[in-house]
């Protein structure tokens, strides 16, 4: 898994990934960890709690995250914590 993931962070920028909260949400269940290799923006809501690992947040999706009660933090957060159960969305 975090080869793949791995993969996705050497691409250049411009290609990386860009997932809304709307995303998340719907691929997501209640204390579910999720890693995003690129950036998570603010569409949509959070409506249970999640830990989203990702390379960059906007400023609103991060305001959100917290809002929601879930927790938002970087990739090499995630893998010093050597969370189990980790799913990738993008």
């Amino acid at each position: 898994m975090w080869k793949a993931v791995a993969k996705e962070l050497a691409k250049p920028i411009r290609i990386r990934r860009e997932v809304n909260l709307s995303r998340i949400n719907k691929h997501t269940k209640d204390k579910d960890t999720v890693v995003v290799p690129g950036k998570v923006l603010s569409g949509g809501e959070l409506d249970h709690k999640v830990t989203i690992a990702a390379w960059q947040f906007s400023d609103a999706a991060f305001e959100k995250v917290k809002k929601s009660g879930s927790e938002a933090i970087s990739i090499p957060e995630l893998v010093k914590k050597k969370a189990k159960g980790v799913k990738i969305i993008g």
